[in-house]
């Protein structure tokens, strides 16, 4: 039979029968320390994620800024609308440059108009063509992936023999023919990217729902008798959009880049003066030897605001990764 003894001095209590040490000695503090990041949503870790990554701030202080340039174009453009075409007596042999006339930091193009000006400008309009197309484009492809995951069966294999078609064209070839039907102009090149990005997105959406239909939970509310629409609404997309987010931020970049390729072709419209990075990289091409300026500039507004959505992007995956979440 035990006794129970006094405490040896200088020793803590003796502990109860069937408990460890280590849940004696964190007995005082009446719980266990929790682990970092318990309690904590995905989207909340992702996000002290993303606040820790260089990539992600530099990512998006790019975007940040370009955005702010384009809503605040009106205040911070020195030119705007009518006053674009600027002054008329530039000649094609004469194109002034950086500093060369006073009040056009940027110097003139072959129209007269303000360089910085319609740089200015052009952030509004392609980030607009940028944002409208991937979310014409998300919206598209989402409703397709939900009903081809969501219902399966027949419904599944035409949603997606309709997706095989359309990726088995380049997204850049097919934007090119969608334009060229609707004609020229924004909302064409708007549509023309969005159509294009909609496979991308319907595909990633159905196999990210696929992936979740095993899981414990989801057989836990089919056991519990749930609807396909409760548990497709409430738990299929809720649990399966992150994968779409991260493409979606991947998207703006392409699309930024081919709304300037789809201008630099010919099929965005409008006057020669309009200010849009892809149609300023046009009219650029016939004075490259004596303003190569008037090309470069565009140019790396272009790819300094798809680096900008790429590092975000890239990072929003790393962070949203399990595996980087586990480590």
């Amino acid at each position: 039979m035990s006794q129970n003894l006094p405490p040896s001095p200088g020793r803590g209590p003796a502990p109860v029968p069937g408990t460890t040490a280590a849940a004696g000695a964190a007995a005082p503090t009446g719980k266990a320390p929790e682990p970092e990041g318990r309690g904590t949503s995905v989207w909340g870790e992702a996000f002290i994620r993303l606040r820790r990554n260089p990539a992600a701030i530099v990512g998006a202080v790019i975007v940040t800024a370009f955005l702010l340039v384009a809503v605040l174009a009106p205040v911070l453009a020195p030119f705007g609308g009518e006053e674009l075409p600027g002054r008329r007596d530039i000649t094609p042999t004469h194109i002034p440059g950086p500093g060369e006339v006073e009040g056009y930091a940027l110097g003139l193009d072959r129209f007269g108009g303000d360089v910085l000006s319609k740089l200015i400008w052009g952030a509004q309009s392609s980030l607009m063509i940028g944002i409208v197309s991937t979310a014409f484009g998300l919206v598209g492809g989402m409703i397709l992936g939900l009903l081809a995951g969501g219902f399966g069966g027949w419904v599944d294999n035409v949603i997606m023999r309709f997706v095989d078609i359309l990726l088995s064209v380049p997204n850049l070839l097919l934007a090119v023919s969608i334009a060229a039907v609707l004609g020229q102009g924004e909302y064409a090149i708007m549509i023309a990217i969005g159509v294009s990005a909609v496979p991308i997105f319907a595909r990633l959406l159905r196999s990210s729902i696929l992936a979740q239909k095993g899981s414990d939970y989801i057989l836990a509310a089919q056991t519990l008798g749930l609807s396909r629409r409760t548990i497709t609404m409430s738990h299929l997309l809720p649990n399966s959009v992150g994968p779409v987010i991260v493409q979606a931020t991947l998207t703006l970049a392409t699309a930024v880049i081919d709304a300037a390729a789809l201008s630099f072709l010919g099929l965005g419209g409008g006057v020669p003066y309009e200010a849009e990075w892809g149609r300023m990289l046009t009219y650029a091409q016939a004075e490259l030897s004596i303003a190569p300026q008037l090309a470069f500039l565009p140019g790396i507004c272009i790819a300094v605001t798809a680096l900008g959505f790429t590092l975000l992007g890239e990072s929003l995956r790393e962070a949203l990764d399990p595996k980087s979440r586990a480590r």
